[in-house]
């Protein structure tokens, strides 16, 4: 209820919450999990944001095929 009064009064803080939480869920998913093991080192050294940002579309991109 408070994310609905926060995005009323502030949309950009609400935004913010809502992908901090999303970005939280996806990287403790065992499908990321996974992705990120069976990647190359080079994204470990990525931030969470850029990792997530990155598996979601390679996910993407693989479910469009």
């Amino acid at each position: 209820m408070s994310l609905i009064n926060a995005s009323n009064t502030h949309p950009e803080m609400a935004d913010t919450e809502i992908w901090q939480s999303l970005k939280q869920a996806i990287a403790s998913s065992s499908g990321f999990q996974r992705w990120l093991l069976e990647s190359n080192s080079q994204l470990q050294s990525l931030s969470l944001d850029r990792q997530v940002q990155r598996y979601l579309r390679e996910t993407l991109e693989n479910l469009a095929y």
